[in-house]
């Protein structure tokens, strides 16, 4: 050896608070999350626009290590705070997205088999009704639906993740449930 220290490898469940500070911890944060919160934002606004988002929300993140605190999120709730807040600041993009696909339905090219999983778990794959259905709930409402069902996120991680109330989870869900029973089930009835 040359005389340098290699730095026992920590898994990041174990790693002491702050240990976003270091490289090696935000590595493998970064590592560990990337493809997940990856695949939270091309649901919502597409393949397209995930690579920006998701470049964007990492760097956030990473501007904003040292204000994180592991008493109040764990590293994956946190991470996908900053994402749902930037896709909030495109919220006329996934509104858009959404009533495009609400009108026209997903894609009919057969694209090759990594790119079939991606879409069909995307907001592209969605069936029109339910796109149209998803443009039209609250910014607000929508985030909430959308952390629970693409991100499997509990009412307690969408509470820090988005800065809410507990409370305020379940009513803006049990309102977005019902507005989406409403109006799929005008499709049911008039389509």
């Amino acid at each position: 050896m040359t005389g340098e220290t290699i730095a026992p490898t920590v898994p990041w469940a174990a790693r002491a608070p702050g240990a976003l500070d270091d490289a090696g911890g935000f590595a493998e944060a970064f590592g560990a999350y990337f493809g997940e919160i990856h695949t939270y934002v091309a649901q919502r606004l597409g393949p397209d626009n995930a690579e920006d988002i998701v470049a964007e929300t990492f760097l956030t993140a990473f501007r904003k290590r040292a204000q994180y605190d592991p008493s109040r999120a764990a590293v994956r709730t946190w991470l996908y705070g900053i994402a749902t807040n930037l896709i909030g600041k495109h919220r006329r993009l996934e509104a858009r997205t959404l009533r495009a696909l609400g009108r026209c339905g997903p894609e009919t090219e057969s694209p090759g088999h990594e790119d079939s999983v991606a879409v069909r778990v995307s907001a592209q794959s969605l069936r029109p009704e339910l796109a149209a259905a998803l443009a039209e709930l609250d910014r607000r409402d929508r985030d909430v639906l959308l952390l629970m069902a693409l991100a499997g996120l509990s009412h307690d991680e969408i509470a820090t993740a988005l800065g809410i109330p507990y409370g305020t989870v379940g009513s803006r869900l049990s309102r977005a449930r019902k507005k989406l029973r409403a109006l799929l089930g005008e499709v049911l009835v008039h389509g």
